[in-house]
């Protein structure tokens, strides 16, 4: 049977819910591609039966994402190899990257989809096809950034660049500088992550920057800047990365409206959270969980209502806390605000008992006790924990003596008194 009529037959097959039919015979149409090849002397016959097992490629993978089927689509990818053998490389690299994109909807297989990846860079590799080769270790790198495999990523990228820079493949160079920026974020490594950053922008100057990784470019640039407490830069990148992401219906556009309201919460301007989700490319978004998340967290900083604060954070656990940079922000936020809350309980005391200043900002008493021991460290007021009464002595703020300074003042213009003096005695003699 031809293999047009097979995927016929297939396609009505899975429309008819007969999952292991359709299965069956799309693998058919696999199989008959050498049978096809050696038999077959009619060009316009191979090409289309080229393009019937191309379009069975697709619908197989499709068909074990939809039943969340991992490793029947890394087989899947690992058959396809013959057909690739006798098809443009364009195309190729075009398939398998479609193919590797279905395991995003599949949970839990990293594993997998890890080893898929090794297996077709060792192909891909004894075959010579090099940009392909460089695909997929690239796919690999954010796979291990994704899972925070710091150490290897970063072996990876070393070998990737050398490589690379030797071809001048600008357009794979700047992804992997991309990578690298946030491998090294992810590390805490903050100025090779800006280095790694502006090398991949100064790559993409040189070339046409789709749209996606231009986001992608702005997003990273925006998280390095709040990283510096510049959130007003910051803000600017995530906008622009937002507009991008947004325009191209990428579902990374959520991330990026998050991380917009999260900069208009450390500038202090809460107020403004509910006025920007009104702007009618965030609209869409005003009512999911993500962003209410964040309308919780403005809402507690502009009350400066811990409680509240505490409760957005346990409620919205998972919208809050997956994302490290999110994470790391509110946590900060967190102390300031409890810091402005101590700073409030305190102020018309001159002693205070810990255990009733706990009470009122509602935190056990160990963890308030090191952080007002820390806040006297750091100065932000003057005074000092009886622990053994349990209290607080806070004292005023010290006045500046100036009587040091201006002995030392004239310390020093008697010293130069006595060397002037000193000077003609020499002169004399």
């Amino acid at each position: 049977m031809a293999t047009t009529q097979l995927l016929e037959k297939a396609d009505a097959a899975l429309a008819a819910k007969n999952v292991k039919e359709a299965e069956k015979l799309y693998q058919e149409v696999l199989s008959t591609s050498s049978d096809i090849d050696v038999h077959t002397t009619n060009a316009s016959v191979q090409q289309q039966t080229l393009r019937d097992q191309e379009k069975a490629l697709v619908k197989l993978g499709e068909l074990y994402r939809d039943q969340k089927n991992a490793q029947g689509l890394s087989n899947v990818i690992t058959q396809s190899r013959s057909f690739m053998s006798s098809t443009a490389k364009a195309k190729t690299a075009k398939l398998i990257r479609t193919l590797l994109d279905f395991f995003n909807s599949i949970p839990d297989s990293y594993d997998i989809q890890k080893q898929t990846l090794i297996d077709n860079i060792a192909w891909a590799k004894a075959e010579k096809r090099i940009f392909l080769k460089h695909s997929l270790e690239t796919r690999l790198v954010g796979l291990q950034l994704d899972t925070q495999q710091y150490r290897p990523a970063l072996a990876l990228i070393d070998t990737l660049l050398t490589e690379l820079k030797r071809l001048d493949d600008k357009m794979i160079l700047t992804e992997v500088h991309l990578l690298e920026s946030r491998v090294y974020r992810g590390i805490g490594n903050f100025p090779k992550a800006k280095a790694a950053l502006t090398s991949s922008r100064t790559a993409a100057n040189s070339i046409y920057c789709p749209p996606l990784l231009q986001a992608a470019l702005d997003l990273q640039s925006g998280i390095l800047h709040a990283e510096d407490k510049d959130y007003t830069t910051a803000y600017s990148y995530f906008f622009e990365s937002f507009e991008n992401l947004s325009a191209q219906g990428d579902a990374g556009a959520l991330g990026a409206l998050k991380y917009m309201l999260l900069c208009k919460v450390m500038l202090n301007l809460p107020e403004d959270v509910n006025s920007l989700l009104t702007v009618k490319l965030a609209a869409k978004y005003a009512q999911l969980r993500d962003v209410e998340s964040m309308r919780a967290v403005a809402r507690a900083h502009q009350d400066r209502n811990l409680a509240d604060f505490e409760k957005a954070l346990r409620e919205y656990k998972d919208e809050l806390s997956s994302d490290p940079t999110i994470r790391s922000h509110l946590a900060s936020l967190y102390d300031n605000l409890l810091e402005q809350n101590l700073l409030r309980i305190i102020e018309p005391y001159s002693v205070v008992e810990i255990e009733h200043v706990a009470e009122l900002v509602k935190q056990e008493r160990q963890g308030v006790e090191s952080k007002l021991s820390q806040m006297i460290l750091d100065k932000v007021f003057h005074g000092v924990l009886d622990q053994g009464r349990g209290c607080l002595l806070v004292f005023d703020q010290p006045e500046a003596d100036n009587a040091y300074g201006a002995a030392i003042e004239t310390l020093e213009e008697v010293g130069k008194v006595v060397q002037s003096l000193y000077a003609k005695t020499v002169q004399i003699a």
